[in-house]
Formats: C-alpha cells, structure tokens, sequence
C-alpha cells in the first residue's frame, strides 16, 4: 500500500519528517559544494490542467535539489507543447502520456535527435468509458456497442434529441481523437453523441446526475480525483468494447485490463517529454528524469485535494513537497543517483 495520502492524517507525519529532512539536505545531498545544476535555468511546460501539475512539481524539486534554477511550468496545449520542446522553446515537458500522445511527439518531430520520453513518472493508467452501475444493474449494461440499439442509447438522453450524451473528452488532449474513431469503429454515430468541451465542467454534470440516480454515459481516466467519487464497483461501472479500434499511430496496441477486459484503450504511462540537446548537455537532470516514479494511487490522493479546494499553484507544490518528505529515504537515493551521472 501506497505511504501517500495528502489529508490531515499526513500533516503531522510531514512536520515530523521536517526536521530530519533538514539534517539529511543539509549533510550531503544537497550540499552546496554538490550542485551540478547550479547555474543552469531549465525552462519546463504542463497542459494547464492543475491536476497534472503535481507530477510537474515533482520533476520541478528534484531538479531543484540538483541545484537547477527551474522556472515555473509554463502553460500550453499538448499539441503545442510538444512541437516547443522539440524545437529548444522549451526544455521538458510533463506528464507526456505514452502511447496517448504519440501522435503529438510525432507530429513534432520527436524522435531521438530532437526530444523523446524519459523515464517512468506513472504506470497503469487506464481510461475507458463508464456508466452508472444503476442502469448496469436494471437493463444489464456492458459492453459501448449495446448502445447501437436506439432503445438502449435513448436512456442516456440528456438533451432530448434520442440517442445517448457521452460526456467525452475535452479537444486537444488526444483521447478525444480515440473516441472519434470508435464511434465510426462500433457503429455508433447514429445514436450517441460526444458532448466535448472543458471535461471538469462536464464532467461536474455527469456527476450530479449520478448522485440523483440518472442514466450517465461519459469517459474517464486514472488518475484523476474524479474516481474518489465515481467508484467503478460501487456506484459506476466500466464499459467494455468489442474489439480493440485504434487510431493508427497505436494500431496494434493492447487494450485489456487484467480484471476488467477490454477497455478499448491502452493502458498508459506518463513520462518527462524532454528536449534531446538538454538531455546531452544535462546528464545528472536526463538521470533524475529516469528515477523519479509516483505510484498511481498517490496521484490520485493528490487530485481529490485539488477537487476538494487546495488548488492553486502553492497547494499543489505543497502537495509534492509533502510527498518528497514522506519518502525521503528514496527521494535522496534518487538524488544521489543521479548527481554520480555528473561524475
């Protein structure tokens, strides 16, 4: 079981830690006469989604404990992003979905002479579409294509034109163009529609109308603090597909999840994005890059605070300063990992 969760639990255990998190900074790893990094300013981007800045902060700590000047994450669509830190605008970005955002590293030119993916930030994120386990429950819901019956779909109706709202993926983050595929690949143009714009404010709907006990057809994803909520098994449940539709650049990939089936999507890693002249030139920061990993479930605590209030840039770099306390002990092997890269 995962040591991080960000509540009042944890307050006193990241005081308590303060103290020796101190002692150990100041006796060696972070040693002044010990900074490769110093003098070095890295330039890093995020999506602007304050839920995937925590994993941002995290790389953004430990580059800082190398005794790198990093500058704030700088906010950009993914699109954007990847094209920036390929062409040297930007030096890394984070958490670079793998293989959700293929396309954008390739459309970027990403390959290894301009940027690539390094490291492993978090394993096993799954996305999928989902129902309420009510309407599971009463007409025996499983699998997206029963939604090609009109009968089927019209219990989704929000906006009362006959076929089911799929509360979809927001444009630009490359999931909506999964989604786009598979309504072509299942047959189901003719009775669902995919409501796209800014996911949280949809997504806030769907949820509502789950609590009043309404037929709710949408897509999600872990980590996200959305699953504190909806809980596949208790109050929705996940939809399986036919056969696995993908857009080509992930033809071939496997979409099953072991307990669950066949999702329709692959299961995801996220990872640093990363400038390959940077990486060269910054050996002990390529290093950190690789050791850095945070276990799903502890993204996951993090999200729900974000949901729960603690959301502006200061919370959540709180939220990664009190995970780097609460695994100190490998945070600084990491550290140390990575400075002997220097070397």
């Amino acid at each position: 079981m995962s040591q991080f969760t960000i509540t009042s639990a944890l307050r006193p255990l990241a005081v308590a830690v303060t103290v020796f998190g101190t002692m150990m900074l100041t006796s060696g790893y972070a040693a002044g006469e010990d900074l490769p990094g110093k003098g070095v300013t890295v330039k890093p981007m995020y999506n602007g989604i304050a839920e995937e800045l925590f994993e941002s902060y995290m790389v953004k700590l430990g580059l800082e404990d190398l005794g790198y000047t990093v500058e704030e994450p700088a906010q950009s669509q993914v699109a954007v992003a990847h094209v920036a830190v390929a062409n040297g605008d930007a030096d890394y970005y984070t958490p670079h979905w793998y293989p959700l955002h293929t396309a954008f590293a390739n459309q970027a030119g990403g390959d290894d002479a301009k940027a690539h993916r390094v490291g492993t930030l978090a394993k096993n994120s799954i996305q999928g579409y989902s129902i309420d386990k009510a309407t599971v429950d009463k007409y025996g819901i499983k699998s997206i294509d029963q939604l090609k019956d009109p009968k089927i779909a019209k219990l989704f109706d929000i906006d009362g034109d006959g076929k089911a709202d799929l509360y979809g993926c927001e444009p630009g983050w490359g999931c909506e163009r999964i989604i786009e595929h598979q309504l072509d690949a299942y047959g189901l143009r003719d009775t669902v529609t995919h409501n796209q714009g800014e996911y949280f404010a949809l997504i806030a709907d769907a949820i509502e109308r789950v609590k009043e006990g309404k037929p709710v057809l949408y897509y999600g994803w872990t980590p996200t603090w959305i699953n504190g909520i909806l809980r596949h098994g208790e109050n929705v449940s996940w939809l399986t597909v036919p056969f696995t539709a993908l857009p080509e650049e992930q033809a071939g990939a496997d979409t099953t999840v072991p307990g669950i089936g066949n999702l329709g999507f692959t299961v995801n890693t996220h990872h640093v994005f990363a400038n390959t002249a940077f990486l060269e030139k910054n050996p002990v920061a390529n290093k950190w890059f690789e050791q850095v990993q945070i276990p799903i479930e502890d993204i996951d605590s993090e999200n729900l605070l974000i949901h729960k209030g603690e959301k502006s840039n200061d919370d959540i770099r709180r939220h990664a300063e009190d995970w780097k306390k609460a695994h100190l002990d490998e945070w600084n092997k990491w550290i140390a990992q990575a400075k002997l890269a220097g070397k």
